[in-house]
């Protein structure tokens, strides 16, 4: 008996359902593209969005603009792969009331079949000759760089889709240096577009200073999931299992739900080394295996439980090519546009990025994703509006720890990863506020999103205002990926030194220009940001209340101080422990006892108040390296580590002198 309870949701979003973001205006643009079209003069134009938001026609109406109305000659579309480059396909706008239709002739669409060589030749052919419009592979456009100049880009407008993948330290990918390249040695106008919010995770796509020439536009998913008209809520929780997924993969599967199943690598932990193996066990969960379409590939399953006939693409076995691509083609062409083609999809590194099934309803993902980008692409495939989805759902069926087995500080930094990618999710999905100093009683604020704060630093310089508008989510991913901070976040530190410590050593990491009050105000930015986005918040009479250090607080008298003293992450780590076994809690707890996390000397000096507070209220009993209570032990370890930083300076201090006696 798999020893697990039922999956917990650690977010649950509902939205508006205000149909804002897919209505159109007059020249045929939702509310995403009119923003980027807003901005259309920018020399370099960096457009953040969520998939489905419609981030290639925005580039239409830019790229269009620039041929018509801004003297550009060329337009050049690079996609990360082959099945991307359908979506910058020959579009009639003008129908719709734009100027113009965007056009692709056949020859200039280097994303059909063919070698890379006879495309490269396509491509310099392109930029001689005098057709406007191009759509290329990333690849195709790196291996034509290495045979031109970068004044070759002069007049044209070079737009890098999926820009998350131009990685500054790949070498696989010179696309980070390349557009370094085309910026600085030609005239051509650049936009790249991303539907992540996270910099290719833990490397910078671009350098800051070159990322500095690039106007953004961002617009996040609560803009676009708030704006829908079908989809109402959206959830993203965790099933932790024992054993071996395939035996619990049953226990998170809706039938009655459209479903993408992304099964482990064979590399990973969570993999039983078989993937094909795995995929019959996970039909087998659905039900009995009727009939196979040989034109299609699609698997005809009879549901174990009402005995319906499922469909089902099996995007896993890739022993039969034609068979895969088959069915490949039958999803791109039918399955997108009819509800009733497909209802199950098991994939193993497909049907992520640019995949485009709009009734998906459930992401079940197995095994720790260590890549957010990953993660929020994967959700991407579910928060598609579809007339009869009311509800999206991401599950994260991840491994609990053993303590028979050898790798439990592996699965518990997983388990603990996940939740806090989880939260970094919430963070991307919920509202965004602006936040202001409240500079006295009843100052108050009457502008919709805006909350005033008492002691809250505003941004003081252009480059904070900077980060505050544009990189929070990057930052906080930065922070939420760091190992000491993943323990923290449980609750092996106290808040305050989390906040206060843990929280500037990352910012200064990040942003080494910085002064100390910069990092101070990016820092209280980040706390108030988490704590009012991750907080419960509920009307009391005519008063809002948020809900915070487990009390409820009027947020017309928020605090600064108040707010540190929050844990911004730890509702993750809570809403965890009741997810598990008691005796998995407890492996959790004392792997993470057992990982000692390093003092700064500004920590431990942080931290030296509340150890002399604690031993006033424990009746001047000193901490206990080991004790139970892990603030206990942090406090014991904390004080031997000044300890021994006291004798190291006396030591220091007395060969000093006896050098100074010598002399």
């Amino acid at each position: 008996m798999n020893a697990t309870k039922k999956p917990v949701n650690i977010v649950d979003v509902t939205y508006a359902q205000t149909k804002a973001s897919v209505n159109t205006d007059a020249l045929g643009m939702r509310e995403m593209q009119q923003r980027v079209f807003a901005k259309r003069d920018a020399q370099h134009l960096l457009v953040k969005a969520p998939p489905a938001s419609g981030k290639s026609r925005a580039l239409m109406f830019v790229a269009l603009d620039k041929l018509y109305n801004q003297g550009r000659k060329k337009v050049i579309v690079a996609v990360p792969e082959r099945s991307i480059g359908a979506s910058f396909a020959s579009t009639d706008l003008t129908k719709f009331g734009f100027f113009a239709d965007w056009e692709i002739d056949a020859e200039h669409n280097l994303c059909d079949a063919g070698s890379s060589a006879g495309k490269v030749d396509a491509f310099i052919k392109f930029l001689e000759g005098p057709d406007a419009t191009l759509v290329c592979t990333h690849a195709t456009l790196r291996f034509a760089f290495e045979r031109l100049s970068s004044d070759v880009f002069d007049g044209t407008v070079l737009a890098i889709d999926e820009f998350h993948h131009v990685s500054a330290d790949t070498e696989s990918s010179r696309l980070g240096a390349l557009l370094r390249d085309v910026m600085n040695g030609s005239d051509a106008h650049i936009v790249a577009m991303t539907g992540s919010y996270f910099r290719g995770d833990s490397v910078p796509v671009l350098s800051a200073e070159d990322e500095a020439q690039f106007t953004p536009v961002t617009f996040n998913y609560y803009d676009q999931l708030n704006g829908y008209e079908h989809l109402r809520s959206l959830g993203i929780g965790h099933h932790f299992y024992q054993g071996r997924y395939t035996d619990a993969i049953g226990e998170v599967l809706d039938l009655g739900k459209k479903t993408i199943v992304h099964i482990p690598s064979v590399n990973s932990g969570e993999s039983t080394k078989d993937k094909l193996e795995e995929v019959g066990r996970i039909i087998d969960a659905i039900g009995s295996v009727e009939s196979t379409d040989p034109e299609t590939g699609v698997i005809s399953v009879r549901r174990s439980d009402t005995g319906a006939i499922v469909r089902v693409a099996d995007l896993v076995d890739d022993t039969d090519q034609k068979k895969r691509a088959d069915t490949l083609h039958y999803l791109a062409r039918t399955a997108s546009k009819e509800r009733d083609a497909i209802d199950f999809i098991i994939a193993l590194g497909m049907a992520k990025e640019g995949f485009d099934w709009p009734f998906a309803e459930h992401a079940l993902t197995v095994g720790y994703r260590a890549s957010l980008t990953e993660v929020i692409q994967i959700i991407g495939r579910v928060t598609r509006d579809s007339p009869g989805k009311v509800h999206a759902q991401f599950t994260n069926l991840i491994a609990e720890p053993d303590a028979t087995q050898s790798e439990v500080k592996v699965s518990v930094n997983n388990m603990l990863k996940a939740i806090t990618a989880s939260l970094l999710m919430e963070q991307v999905l919920a509202q965004n506020f602006t936040f202001k100093t409240k500079k006295f009683d009843g100052d108050g604020s009457a502008v919709p999103g805006e909350l005033k704060i008492k002691g809250f630093k505003e941004p003081s310089s252009e480059r904070v205002k900077q980060i505050v508008e544009t990189d929070l989510n990057d930052l906080k991913a930065t922070i939420l990926q760091d190992d000491t901070f993943a323990r923290a976040a449980a609750g092996s530190v106290d808040a305050e030194t989390t906040n206060k410590v843990l929280i500037p050593k990352i910012i200064r990491e990040k942003y080494p220009e910085l002064t100390e009050e910069q990092v101070e105000e990016v820092r209280q930015q980040v706390i108030v940001d988490s704590v009012v986005k991750n907080g419960e918040v509920r009307m009391v009479g005519d008063r809002r209340m948020i809900k915070m250090a487990e009390r409820y607080v009027n947020i017309d008298e928020l605090h600064i101080n108040l707010i540190d003293k929050v844990n911004p992450f730890q509702r993750a780590f809570e809403i965890m422990s009741r997810s598990v076994t008691p005796s998995v809690l407890r492996i959790i707890q004392d792997s993470i006892a057992a990982t000692r996390i390093e003092f700064s000397e500004e920590e431990a000096v942080a931290l030296f108040p509340k150890i002399q507070n604690w031993v006033k209220v424990n009746g001047g009993r000193r901490p206990n390296p080991r004790s139970e209570d892990p603030t206990e032990k942090r406090y014991a370890d904390a004080l031997l580590f000044l300890q021994r930083l006291k004798q190291q300076r006396q030591a220091e201090k007395r060969a000093t002198e006896m050098v100074e006696d010598v002399e």
